[in-house]
């Protein structure tokens, strides 16, 4: 059970308990004033820094919002005018889709620009502008800011572009780190990479790599179908299952139009 607190105070109790109230008051109020006090002296002192910081922290913001919009703006620009480039190249229009390219590979955006610059290089070289082409794709592939896949797709393009002009050493150098089994263009690049090991006569690395080429799935059917007759006529055999390699040349085959007979010239 509970209890129950006396109130049988003498008079000086309860004078003394009076008295610690008001003292506890008074030292509550005196606290109020000391903060009071301290804060008014911590605006006095540092009121302007501290507003300086807070304006300096909203225009850093305002500039973040400004920017952001800038760059949303920019890409979406860009992207139409990449898009309408696109659609002139489509037409047919090479010139005037190189030209609507220009500015884009030369100041728009990173993805943009790399874009327009492979695009601009694929036109060059269809007009057989080569040194104009590679020079481009040179700029992609020694970009260090560039993508991977970009930079690897521009060195591929490149080699493939100056193959004749270019070293077997050079060749090796630049093609070897996109010729290994699981990257994207394992495939391709391994295939001038044995034609270059060829050139060097290096025959030892040159069939292991096109037995290796045969073998991946992930190539295309024609380019195994190549690396194979290259492997075999270099001494690797580069067939596992005989059956099954028939079955995949003839499924080649068969996907392969059929010859047009050729028209022949009224007899005279």
């Amino acid at each position: 059970m509970a209890l129950i607190p006396s109130n049988n105070l003498t008079a000086q109790e309860k004078r003394a308990e009076r008295d610690a109230r008001q003292q506890e008051a008074l030292l509550r109020e005196v606290d109020d004033a000391v903060r009071e006090d301290q804060f008014a002296y911590a605006v006095q002192r540092y009121g302007k820094q501290a507003g300086a910081l807070v304006a300096l922290a909203l225009l850093l913001f305002a500039a973040w919002l400004w920017w952001s919009n800038h760059r949303e703006t920019r890409l979406e620009r860009n992207s139409e005018e990449l898009v309408k480039s696109l659609d002139q190249l489509d037409a047919g229009y090479f010139d005037t889709a190189d030209k609507a390219l220009a500015p884009l590979a030369d100041g728009g955006a990173k993805g943009t620009s790399t874009v327009a610059k492979l695009t601009r290089a694929g036109i060059a070289a269809q007009q057989g502008k080569t040194d104009a082409a590679a020079k481009l794709y040179a700029e992609i592939a020694d970009d260090g800011s560039t993508p991977g896949p970009y930079r690897d797709l521009a060195t591929l393009r490149g080699v493939a572009l100056s193959y004749d002009k270019l070293k077997p050493e050079e060749v090796v150098k630049r093609l070897k780190p996109l010729a290994q089994p699981g990257k994207p263009y394992f495939g391709s690049a391994g295939e001038l990479l044995g034609a270059a090991y060829l050139d060097q006569g290096r025959k030892d690395l040159a069939g292991p790599l096109f037995a290796s080429i045969s073998r991946d799935k992930n190539v295309p059917q024609s380019l195994r179908s190549r690396a194979r007759q290259m492997a075999g006529m270099l001494g690797v055999d580069a067939v596992d299952d005989v059956d099954k390699t028939l079955a995949e040349i003839r499924t080649q085959d068969a996907a392969q139009p059929a010859a047009q007979p050729q028209p022949q010239s009224a007899p005279k």
